[in-house]
């Protein structure tokens, strides 16, 4: 079983930053990719970024793009998300997820651009909560 833990969310003004973190444990497959969603008050979870096993590919939602960077440390097993120019449309909880075994190249052959959906994901952090105020 995988578990995952994100950390890193908190109280910041327009324009701010934060970089929120999810480090894996438990039983880890030798590919997948990983997410990070979130989910504002009152609406439905939407994809905000997406990395293959190798960082090779990344996608993101276009409401981030410009703003956010997904990135990983396989060697620490941890996630991370770099929030800039936050707004107060950024507030919601904030999810890592991840998958079964995908093979490296798998996202960067998923239709679309947008990044996966959440059918996708097997594995789901508890979340942190990221709120901006203007």
């Amino acid at each position: 079983q995988v578990q995952l833990a994100e950390s890193g969310g908190g109280s910041v003004q327009s324009g701010g930053s934060l970089r929120l973190s999810c480090v894996a444990s438990g039983y880890l497959y030798s590919s997948y990719y990983m997410g990070w969603f979130r989910q504002p008050p009152g609406k439905e979870r939407e994809a905000v970024a997406a990395i293959d096993s190798d960082s090779s590919t990344t996608r993101y939602a276009d409401s981030v793009k410009g703003r956010f960077t997904i990135s990983q440390d396989n060697n620490k097993k941890t996630l991370y998300l770099q929030m800039n120019s936050l707004k107060p449309e950024d507030t919601a909880m904030y999810y890592c997820a991840s998958t079964v075994f995908r093979p490296v190249g798998f996202l960067r052959s998923y239709r679309g651009t947008s990044p996966p959906p959440d059918y996708e994901y097997r594995h789901w952090g508890q979340g942190t909560q990221v709120t901006v105020s203007s």
